[in-house]
């Protein structure tokens, strides 16, 4: 006879090891909320504690990992999962309620059994909550502080977090049409204002194009780490808010309070929506950090003139002071004409000379061993002595355009390697509206979404954390892949 081996149909072990809910407790572990925790229970005061504040936030941390698009999903959920339930802190066995006792129309007296019921919060529990949420974050920045801490932490577990950082706007749409209310005046959305993103540029064939895109609510504006594409802070403002002001508050006060990531950063990129000469020269005065931001065309002198071609690049005196025949672009390449054939070439970028601050080139034809037929009489005409060496030019950053010169000039393989990982802050933005909901959504007012934008990105830092402590780091930015059974991370 032998012994049976057949297991139990059912286990809350086995429950408790879904994937699912191993990833919510993955984040609930390494999420540093007990600040926020305690701030609510202290606004809750001696009011009614049928459901804890603790239980309370960890649902609507899971109803963020569980991409719920609304609180009745997240309510519906939870009535249906008890393991959920359990592991959020709630009650999950069944009650019943006290029988209710009538009498019918013959006189007799009869009881009502109270049908089996869960203790699962209400909607409008779940409204309170968010309303306390909203004015912790903007009384005191509970919410968007989970970010700065958890941004401290990602930097101690992974040492190359920050290095590569880099800024884009995104548009968030109101849960509001804009159209403003006959009687009040105003839209239902009183924080939010219409964004205009103008897009523009030269095709094939020479013809200008323009795109504008219009929208009512916010503009939200990210640093992140452009390799792990993590976020690293951000800031919300109404849609018709300067991107380029914004983010050189955001750089200063990131900077300022975490030396320790300016410290680490290399380089910052940026598209040319944030050009300006200002945040180049700061980053790399203040922090020393390489700009990579591409750089707007604003020459529009040349392109007036009758023989302006628009496939090559309008081409300035480096040194209008002398007649020189050094010529540099509105994109800072730096070219030569030769005094004898009158042919333009750009010269060879030799790096740059941090001691003495300024961008080095060479003679191209010095440089790739070309043919140049004004080769001495360009060496004559400038005096230098190089010889063979070619002709050597230097340009001061002191001295230069600090919006088109940069230490690490625009089109160099370095340059194009940096702002290649741009597209990260695109993958993030993606995240936002398709995995974390932000595409189809029921949020009106700044507060609300400052407090939603910032929760959701201290859920991906989070899970990014615990992602990286369990040995799982290609993992780190997945919410939907499941988590392996075996995994005791």
């Amino acid at each position: 006879m032998t012994a049976s081996t057949t297991s139990i149909l059912f286990s809350w072990d086995q429950v408790d090891d879904l994937p699912d809910l191993r990833r919510l407790d993955r984040v609930l572990s390494w999420l540093p909320d007990g600040e926020v925790v305690d701030a609510l229970r202290a606004r809750r005061g001696r009011g009614r504690n049928e459901y804890p504040v603790a239980a309370l936030w960890r649902a609507l941390v899971a109803g963020v990992v569980f991409q719920h698009p609304s609180i009745a999903s997240l309510v519906r959920e939870l009535r249906r999962n008890p393991a959920l339930l359990e592991l959020c802190g709630f009650d999950p066995l069944p009650r019943q309620g006290k029988p209710r006792r009538w009498v019918d129309e013959a006189g007799v007296a009869r009881i009502v059994h109270a049908p089996m019921r869960r203790l699962v919060p209400g909607e409008w529990v779940f409204s309170r909550l968010l309303v306390n949420l909203v004015k912790l974050e903007e009384e005191r920045g509970l919410v968007s502080g989970l970010v700065d801490r958890l941004r401290a932490s990602l930097m101690a577990a992974l040492p190359d977090y920050g290095e590569h950082l880099g800024a884009d706007g995104k548009a968030l749409e109101s849960h509001s049409t804009g159209r403003v209310n006959r009687r009040g005046g105003k839209a239902s959305d009183r924080d939010a204002d219409w964004g205009h993103h103008s897009t523009h540029g030269v095709d094939g064939q020479g013809r200008s194009w323009e795109k504008v895109k219009s929208w009512f609510g916010y503009g939200l504006h990210v640093i992140a780490d452009t390799k792990y594409e993590l976020p690293v802070t951000s800031r919300m403002t109404p849609a018709s808010g300067s991107e380029q002001r914004v983010l050189c508050g955001m750089v200063k006060d990131l900077f300022g309070s975490s030396p320790a990531l300016a410290k680490r950063c290399r380089d910052f990129s940026a598209d040319r929506g944030y050009d300006q000469a200002g945040l180049k020269k700061d980053l790399w005065e203040n922090w020393t950090i390489r700009p990579l931001i591409d750089t707007r065309l604003l020459w529009q002198e040349e392109k007036q003139g009758p023989d302006y071609d628009p496939s090559e690049p309008v081409l300035r005196l480096l040194d209008p002071n002398r007649a020189g025949n050094i010529l540099y672009s509105e994109r800072g390449e730096v070219h030569c004409r030769c005094p004898a054939s009158g042919a333009v070439r750009p010269m060879a970028f030799q790096g740059f000379e941090a001691g003495r601050n300024t961008l080095k080139y060479r003679c191209p034809a010095a440089a790739y061993d070309l043919h140049c037929q004004g080769r001495e009489a360009c060496l004559a005409r400038s005096g230098s002595k190089a010889g063979s060496y070619g002709r050597i030019i230097r340009v001061p950053l002191d001295e230069a355009n600090r919006r088109i010169f940069t230490p690490t000039p625009w089109g160099s393989p370095s340059w194009k390697r940096g702002y290649r990982r741009r597209s990260a802050l695109e993958r993030i933005h993606s995240r936002l509206d398709r995995v974390y909901g932000f595409e189809v959504h029921f949020i009106r007012g700044l507060g609300k979404m400052r407090t939603r934008v910032s929760l959701a990105f201290a859920v991906m830092m989070a899970l990014a954390l615990a992602s990286v402590h369990a040995g799982n780091g290609e993992r780190m930015r997945s919410l939907v892949r499941p988590v392996p059974l075996a995994d005791t991370g």
